[in-house]
């Protein structure tokens, strides 16, 4: 994997209709001077020795933004918000890593090539991308600035689990995380689940 410097910008309330959360700002700089911007949102105060409640989740902006029924994202991030509001603490990371890392223009191709009959690994693939290209080792700085050292991971995916993991943030428990599925996505969470291991429990 290529360097990437991740730099801390600022902190500031953001009330939402959940709670209101921290937000802390990131700008990832690559190995190419390429840049993109992440945003952390916190609730309560972290301690090294408790598990925090925390949700990765990747930019879906027709998902998240537009209320997109191909995914089950959107649906997933505002059950994140919800259950950390609830519980009084946690940490949503949310990366600016649209199409599983592959940009929100391949990901418009992309689902063209889904409206011809393509599964979203098969899209990808035809794209000339691999089936996830998202890089997740950029959380561990942005964990270290928060205070963040073990989580409760709200997640189906287990590739998230073993990222973490592998960068010294300990996993105490994967947290299942269903929600958003209707009739659009179907084909779409059946390919998440035989073709990229995701664990679609309750």
């Amino acid at each position: 994997m290529d360097l990437c410097v991740i730099e801390y910008i600022e902190s500031c309330d953001l009330p939402t209709r959940f709670a209101t959360f921290r937000l802390h700002g990131f700008c990832e700089t690559g190995p190419e001077g390429q840049r993109k911007e992440h945003v952390v949102l916190t609730l309560g105060e972290f301690d090294a020795q408790s598990p925090v409640l925390a949700r990765v989740h990747s930019e879906c902006l027709t998902g998240d933004g537009l209320f997109s029924l191909r995914c089950d994202c959107g649906p997933q991030l505002e059950a994140a918000m919800q259950i950390i509001a609830e519980a009084g603490q946690g940490a949503l990371f949310y990366l600016r890593q649209e199409g599983r890392g592959i940009g929100l223009m391949n990901k418009v191709r992309a689902y063209h090539l889904q409206d011809q009959g393509a599964d979203t690994v098969e899209a990808n693939e035809a794209l000339g991308f691999g089936a996830d290209q998202r890089n997740y080792e950029i959380l561990a700085p942005m964990a270290q600035q928060l205070g963040i050292h073990k989580v409760r991971l709200m997640t189906n995916n287990p590739r998230k689990v073993q990222a973490l993991d592998g960068m010294g943030i300990e996993v105490v428990e994967r947290v299942p995380l269903r929600r958003g599925e209707n009739r659009h996505n179907q084909k779409y969470l059946q390919a998440k689940g035989e073709r990229l291991g995701h664990l679609f429990d309750q």
